[in-house]
Parts: C-alpha cells; sequence; structure tokens
C-alpha cells in the first residue's frame, strides 16, 4: 500500500500515512501528532527497485571509489554508505556502527581494536 507523506500546517512535523490508490480521495488525512487535518503533501522520493545483477554490477563500477581517499576516514564512511546505498540499505547494523564512526573521523585503526570481531564469521552469525 502506498505511504503519503505530509508536513502538518500546525506543529510543523512530518506526517506518513497509508492508503490504497482507491482510498486516497476520501480517507481522512489526520496529523497523529497533534490532529490537525491541515495538511500539505510533499513529494516522496522514489525508490527504484533493482535486480541483486544490476547492483552487483553497480557496485564493482570503479567510478564508484574514484574519490576515495583511503588515509581519510571520513573518505572511507563516504564510499561506505554509498555501497549501503546501492545493495538497498541491508547490510546491517554493524555495518551502519561503523559507517558513522567513520564518517564521524574515527581513525579506522581505533574502530577495529573497539569491534575487534568485526568481519569476521563469529560476528555475523550473532
Amino acid at each position: 500500500m502506498p505511504v503519503y507523506e505530509f508536513r502538518c500546517q500546525n506543529c510543523r512535523k512530518y506526517v506518513a500515512l497509508t492508503f490504497s490508490y482507491s482510498d486516497y480521495d476520501t480517507a481522512e488525512k489526520r496529523c497523529i501528532h497533534c490532529e490537525s487535518d491541515a495538511l500539505t503533501r510533499l513529494i516522496s522520493r522514489v525508490a527504484v527497485a533493482k535486480s541483486e545483477e544490476a547492483r552487483m554490477a553497480r557496485v564493482s563500477d570503479p567510478s564508484l571509489f574514484a574519490d576515495v581517499n583511503e588515509n581519510d576516514p571520513k573518505s572511507i564512511g563516504r564510499m561506505m554508505r554509498r555501497m549501503n546505498d546501492e545493495m538497498g540499505g541491508e547490510l546491517g547494523a554493524e555495518y551502519g556502527q561503523v559507517v558513522e564512526r567513520l564518517e564521524s573521523g574515527e581513525s579506522t585503526a581505533s574502530i577495529e581494536s573497539d569491534m575487534p570481531t568485526l568481519g569476521s564469521e563469529s560476528a555475523t552469525l550473532k
């Protein structure tokens, strides 16, 4: 079922509502935070489904790594986030932690010392 996104003009909060296509015109649209009906529809991002083959082809494209500076943790973090996005955001919470730490400028050595099982088979089986 489609998700419709709105901004409440009363409390200014983001609101996501779910209606079938056929119910959209007649559905009551109210803010889930303040109950106001003063909602403005937002334009949502479009998700494009990619096959596993298309994702792997994109990740193996050398241009994805052209601007990576292997001596800059922030650069590595940005590249890892792009890889995660290309893979559909399915690489897991531990991966997300590493990306956030790199993007904040933390060194790879520091992360590896804090997470000694990172990337090991035992870490992925937990």
